[in-house]
């Protein structure tokens, strides 16, 4: 899956041709400023933005040609006891949202850095707003879930660009595009800058008297992928954005420990596909799952819980399902609508009106099937009809019976194959983000493997590890955008009492 939209293609061009008149010192050799903060997604954004309003000077490092990278993919994000869920009488408080992510995370995430974040969240919503910012709804990723998700009206670019334009409305942030961050320096062992690389190949020497690291994951580094995430030798990237760990790197390099490593924001989804396609709106719905071997593997309605169904889908072998359907259940899907959204982009209930022609193309691309028998589905499959013939009957026999006997469906969401043509859609694990890296404190103070500060240096975002066990938490949703706000936002404050020491 690959989210794209026109909405985001429109909002990025008009970030790029409204930054490109921002100050590019190609010809310059040294520079020297308060803060250093390397990325310009919402953690580096809220962090800089903090900074300036402060009173001290900012540059900013982004690697691609325009702010935002995945946050400009992200929907809404996670706070308690805000003002908006009073007003719709949400009662989840800060200490049930805590004991709740603790025990999701089976409490190997860093508690203090976790309470302070949800200690934060209810005033970033505030502060956003303030800078613009403007929120549609409070909602749940699950039905009847904690309504923690503040969905912001035109998603994560409608963050981005209020942030960006108050940034360097502010006159004290400069924001170097496509200048990537190469090496920290130290001296006497306190983080003082950074080497960088500008569009024209130039080095810039970059003096700081502190360095915030919000520059995302690893996602696009497939041997990074495969050697810390389970299954990510089979996983791909839902976002082509060149994500590859330099800057964890460049913190390791510098003594910063590890954390997190391997744990990811995933989803099952199909190869190629934009969060507008309605093959992609087929695939997620909760049909009939099977893997390699035609056999079912999960219950099928986990999609909800995006990140334990790519964990199910990461466990088959070579991390690749097929969701199968029939031709009475594709009519339904056309005709009356889908069980399962697609987050905000394609809600419950949406008609697939195109459906038919999406099929069609996923076929001609060797990513969707259609057959005329379960036998021939799977030859196509390459399945062992076999297999497959008796997978299909077991789960026909839990439909009319009304009771799915191995992994206790929803009743309601059983539906027998029996109507020729038969359905298939190719799965497989896309990583959305992946979210560790660097150990921070509560702070957001980057630490060694002593666990001792290393001075000068914050680590944000997706970069920074602590927050999980070993799976994304999803009870409270908005957690990765949130704590991306929340954690910029802590580290840009106490930065900015370092500046002024």
């Amino acid at each position: 899956m690959i989210f794209k939209s026109r909405h985001f293609v429109t909002t990025i061009a008009f970030l790029l041709v409204t930054l490109i008149v921002a100050p590019v010192f190609a010809e310059s050799k040294k520079m020297s400023t308060d803060a250093l903060v390397i990325g310009a997604a919402a953690s580096g954004l809220c962090a800089a933005l903090t900074i300036a309003e402060g009173g001290a000077q900012v540059v900013m490092l982004e690697k691609l040609p325009m702010p935002g990278g995945t946050s400009n993919f992200a929907e809404g994000l996670f706070a308690v006891e805000s003002h908006l869920q009073r007003k719709e009488k949400i009662g989840l408080t800060r200490d049930e949202a805590f004991l709740r992510h603790m025990s999701n995370t089976n409490w190997r995430a860093n508690a203090r850095l976790v309470r302070a974040y949800i200690d934060k969240s209810a005033d970033s919503i505030d502060w956003l707003e303030k800078r613009g910012v403007e929120f549609e709804s409070v909602a749940s990723v699950f039905p009847d879930g904690p309504r923690t998700w503040h969905i912001v009206k035109g998603l994560g670019a409608g963050l981005v660009k209020p942030l960006v334009d108050r940034a360097m409305a502010t006159g004290k942030v400069t924001m170097l595009l496509q200048t990537p961050a190469q090496k920290l320096l130290t001296e006497k062992g306190r983080i003082v800058g950074c080497i960088a690389v500008d569009k024209e190949g130039n080095e810039i020497e970059i003096l700081s008297k502190t360095v915030i690291v919000a520059a995302g994951g690893y996602t696009n580094n497939a041997e990074m992928v495969e050697t810390y995430v389970k299954g990510g030798k089979n996983a791909v990237a839902a976002v082509p954005l060149n994500l590859v760990g330099g800057p964890i790197k460049m913190a390791w390099d510098v003594g910063a420990a590890p954390d997190g490593l391997g744990v990811v924001m995933a989803i099952v989804g199909v190869t190629g596909e934009t969060i507008d396609s309605q093959l992609l709106a087929a695939a997620a719905q909760p049909a009939l799952w099977v893997n390699r071997k035609g056999k079912r593997f999960c219950d099928e309605n986990l999609f909800f819980n995006f990140p334990f169904a790519a964990n199910a889908l990461a466990n088959q072998p070579d991390g690749v399902a097929y969701c199968i359907f029939d031709e009475s259940l594709k009519n339904k899907w056309i005709q009356q609508g889908i069980d399962t959204a697609l987050g905000q982009y394609v809600p419950v209930d949406t008609r697939l009106a195109q459906l038919e022609e999406h099929l069609a193309k996923g076929i001609k691309a060797g990513k969707a099937f259609k057959a005329g028998s379960i036998e021939e589905l799977a030859e196509k499959l390459m399945l062992a009809p076999g297999d497959l013939q008796s997978t299909i009957n077991e789960y026909n026999g839990y439909c009319d019976s009304g009771h799915d006997a191995l992994f206790v469906k929803d009743r309601r969401l059983l539906h027998s194959l029996k109507t020729p043509n038969f359905y298939a859609i190719k799965l497989t694990v896309q990583i959305l983000t992946t979210l560790g890296g660097i150990k921070i404190n509560e702070h957001t103070q980057v630490l060694d493997k002593d666990s001792e500060i290393i001075p000068g240096l914050f680590a944000v975002g997706n970069c920074a590890g602590g927050m999980y066990g070993d799976s994304y938490e999803l009870e409270t949703s908005g957690g990765a955008f949130g704590f991306a706000v929340n954690s910029g936002r802590i580290a840009g404050e106490n930065a900015l009492k370092l500046i002024k020491e």
